[in-house]
């Protein structure tokens, strides 16, 4: 192995007399580099821009929230809400009324979901995504409207020129004789509006709970689900059992991951998407040093043959350029390497691409993505210089 690795430097360090292959060996050595560094400054960014997509979720989403198993409605008696709150791992809980309807003002209308929320509801969360007007009073028939919601049906804030009325079937059954005795309706005032991200700002209104049971006919004890918001540095695994406890194995227990499943799905399938065909261009770029090693033993086509007389195996003259192979990929991913980790600081403390004037691109910089960059080049650069080094035949060296 050190006869082979010392040959092998030598190769890579020393001028070739043929100028041709020279340029070989540069261009595959930047191909690697240019290649490393883009699979790593990719991976980065999308890792950036999934951390800045899952922000906007986290303002909205508790750490756990409990929904029913079948029904749309869980009771949630006295007894349990002294039972959750007396959890030491439980900080408190907001009591949710939750159900698509339709709202209208003046001769628009559209389907969104009505969220009915109680005075436990977090401030910190109305703080980040009420961006204009106010929270609504709890005890009258105000509403805080997503963005979407508020353009589409053109109404302000406390904008006393426009109707807004909400509308939810009536439980029962038998002919609809009139609107009226089909709807319950609630006359409500938009107290300000919220943006969180763009499918819930076309699709949300919040209100208090009392609207919302009022609105969908709950009786007291009922609601659509609880929203937890656990004690620092608590491992939401651990509380589950408890919950289950208290509500007799009857209810669904979601995490934040489990209430955006979909959106992980999607982010996680295009993170794989995109690492797959940054890696084609990366594999594209290291068949040059395939080219590079071929020319190379027929450049050394003399020196394998003198080698090979002095009693170097054909197993050791193969070495030689498999090591070749992988100096160069060591040597080019390791600058590519350090050239991406570059950009990506800079761009994380100078903000050199920008979005909007007030927006930087987000970028991430995460040592799992170093793991993966490094484990790619490695594998494709190790395999690249296996091929390669096995075109050396006994028969070349004889001739």
């Amino acid at each position: 192995m050190k006869f082979s690795l010392y040959i092998a430097k030598r190769y890579l360090f020393s001028k070739s007399t043929n100028n041709a292959i020279n340029i070989i060996t540069l261009v595959a050595g930047f191909g690697i580099i240019i290649g490393t560094a883009a699979l790593f400054i990719v991976l980065s960014g999308f890792s950036g821009l999934k951390n800045f997509s899952l922000e906007f979720t986290s303002f909205s989403d508790p750490d756990l929230k409990i929904v029913p198993n079948t029904s749309k409605t869980i009771q949630f008696t006295a007894a349990q809400k002294k039972a959750l709150i007396e959890l030491p791992s439980v900080a408190f809980y907001s009591e949710v009324v939750e159900e698509r309807i339709l709202m209208s003002c003046e001769n628009k209308q559209i389907g969104v979901t009505v969220k009915g929320v109680d005075t436990n509801y977090p401030s910190a969360t109305i703080d980040s995504i009420l961006v204009y007007g106010q929270w609504f009073e709890p005890d009258s028939a105000q509403i805080v409207a997503g963005w979407g919601v508020t353009t589409e049906l053109g109404f302000g804030v406390f904008d006393v020129s426009k109707v807004i009325k909400l509308y939810a079937p009536k439980p029962g059954t038998g002919q609809i004789s009139s609107v009226k005795g089909a709807f319950t309706t609630l006359k409500v005032a938009n107290a300000g509006i919220f943006q969180i991200n763009e499918t819930i700002d076309n699709s949300q209104v919040f209100t208090s709970i009392a609207n919302a049971k009022h609105l969908l006919n709950y009786q007291p004890e009922s609601v659509s689900a609880i929203e937890l918001y656990l004690a620092p540095s608590v491992d939401d695994e651990n509380v589950r059992a408890d919950i289950q406890s208290i509500f007799n194995n009857q209810v669904t227990i979601k995490n934040r991951i489990q209430l955006n499943d979909t959106l992980y799905k999607m982010l996680n399938t295009e993170h794989v998407a995109v690492y797959l065909i940054f890696t084609l261009i990366l594999i594209i770029a290291l068949f040059n040093i395939i080219g590079s090693i071929v020319m190379m033993i027929l450049d050394k086509k003399k020196n394998l043959k003198t080698l090979y007389n002095l009693g170097a195996t054909l197993k050791d003259l193969r070495a030689i350029f498999f090591y070749q192979g992988i100096l160069m990929t060591i040597i080019g991913g390791s600058v590519g390497l350090v050239i991406g980790l570059i950009t990506i600081w800079l761009q994380q403390y100078f903000s050199l691409i920008m979005i909007t004037p007030s927006l930087a691109y987000p970028v991430d910089l995460q040592w799992l993505n170093v793991v993966i960059v490094l484990a790619t080049i490695l594998v494709l650069g190790a395999l690249a210089s296996r091929i390669a080094s096995q075109r050396i035949e006994k028969t070349q060296i004889n001739s």
